[in-house]
């Protein structure tokens, strides 16, 4: 079959056509993925210690050191590909299917992940795990394997927000971020019971303890404006005994719900915008209006709303039809509310999310004594699942996500695009695709046997 042959080709007429040197080849990879991750993690490193309030001796002793296991970390994952690739074709006098990709990012990924922070490694894992399901699955449909299912993403977001909103409801259900998240995105009034108990307890006069602002500069303010005017709209609406949104009743409760989440969506996508909006600034000054009029911003902004609102909704009304306040409500409310993804349809997000709820619940299992805990479990999960996405792109590059075909030649400086996919057609994958009939430039010095149509040059 062709799918097993092997093709005897150098790893220069295949891999790494700009150099026929495969040790200078691998060290200019990783001197540009060093140049490129350095531009990605001293931005993102200083960002993140801003934001935590660090101290000046973070500053002084930890920030370089991190920064620099990061690119490291980067840059070796790149460097050590084609290394393996290399190796792996005067180990085995050629090519077979697996072997430039998956095999030769399988032993870079794992040697790569050991260099970076454990406290990061974990969060590395679930994101490409995430990939690499998502790319398997593009692969079985483009096979014939399985159907893709419409609004399939809807739905497994649907699934996964009534479970998480059921851990949120369940004592020792979540804890930490998962936790903290939820609470801020739902409020603190759908805290559950035991979970408000600990934080202290509820005081339903606590608005009019603060001290009142200012009444001219208040009336001035469209925040003020827009509480009055649900004040006043749904100052009449009842309130389940069960409900712990004192200040509020039900109807102004998710209104209030709907436009704190909306808001917040709508400028998250906005920040989000700034960087390029910023470059056009002087180019294209006309664009600008677009940072805060665009349907995407909308679109999150709409998500979130929605999704808080319906939650909230549905709660309150579970709570008047069956007089109680359930933790099995949020089965019910998490999955309706999982219908706001109409507005905001992402599988990047139903898939992360997905995979951090598998990992909730195999923690769970592990503590309950269910399931089994392996050692290093997640760089060996964190190897293999990019081993998958570098099959992918090697071999079929239209099944992999957009947004990681653009990191991977970014890192490489566009060097993965330069790839001769043409010799890889042979396996039956459609390697080259995509890629317009790209021919490489080869050096007849260095060649074995030149592919059909092959593009020759001397010196």
């Amino acid at each position: 079959m062709a799918a097993l042959s092997k093709i005897p080709h150098s790893c220069y007429e295949i891999g790494h056509t700009w150099n026929p040197s495969c040790a200078l080849s691998a060290l200019e990879v990783t001197r540009g993925a060093m140049e490129v991750s350095f531009k990605i993690y001293a931005p993102l490193y200083l960002i993140a210690a801003i934001l935590r309030r660090r101290k000046k001796e973070y500053y002084k002793k930890r920030l370089l050191p991190e920064i620099l296991l990061s690119m490291s970390f980067l840059a070796a994952n790149g460097g050590l590909y084609i290394v393996f690739f290399c190796i792996l074709r005067k180990l085995f006098g050629g090519f077979y299917s697996w072997s430039a990709g998956f095999g030769a990012a399988l032993p870079a990924s794992y040697i790569a992940i050991l260099i970076e922070r454990k406290s990061r490694r974990g969060l590395l894992t679930i994101y490409m795990t995430n990939l690499a399901t998502e790319t398997l699955f593009r692969m079985a449909v483009t096979r014939g394997i399985i159907s893709p299912l419409k609004h399939g993403e809807v739905l497994l977001f649907c699934i996964t927000a009534s479970l998480y909103m059921f851990f949120f409801r369940s004592k020792d259900g979540l804890n930490g971020f998962a936790f903290s998240a939820l609470k801020f995105i739902v409020g603190k009034e759908e805290i559950p019971t035991h979970a408000a108990a600990e934080l202290g307890p509820h005081r339903p006069q606590e608005r009019a303890e603060e001290a009142p602002a200012q009444p001219g500069r208040s009336r001035n303010t469209l925040l003020a404006f827009t509480r009055r005017l649900l004040d006043l709209v749904c100052k009449h609406g009842p309130r389940h005994k069960c409900c712990k949104h004192y200040q509020d009743n039900c109807i102004s409760y998710c209104v209030k719900g709907f436009v704190r989440m909306f808001s917040v969506g709508y400028l998250i996508q906005c920040c989000l915008k700034v960087p390029s909006a910023f470059r056009q600034m002087f180019s294209k000054p006309s664009c600008l209006p677009s940072l805060f009029y665009n349907k995407e911003n909308f679109q999150l902004g709409a998500f979130l709303g929605s999704f808080v609102s319906i939650y909230k909704g549905t709660s309150c009304l579970l709570r008047w039809l069956r007089n109680i306040d359930d933790e099995l409500h949020a089965l019910i409310a998490g999955f309706l509310a999982g219908m706001s993804m109409f507005f905001y349809k992402s599988t990047s997000i139903s898939m992360y999310l997905f995979s951090k709820l598998v990992e909730t619940l195999y923690f769970k299992g592990i503590e309950a004594g269910r399931f089994p805990y392996f050692p290093h479990a997640d760089t060996v999960l964190y190897a293999i699942s990019t081993a998958i996405c570098f099959q992918a792109a090697v071999m079929e590059m239209q099944n992999l996500r957009p947004s990681y075909w653009k990191f991977l030649l970014r890192l490489t400086q566009g060097r993965f695009a330069l790839m001769n996919r043409q010799l890889l057609d042979v396996f039956g994958t459609q390697a080259s695709r995509d890629f317009k009939g790209f021919v490489p430039k080869l050096d007849p010095r260095y060649t074995s046997m030149l592919p059909p149509g092959a593009d020759i040059t001397l010196g």
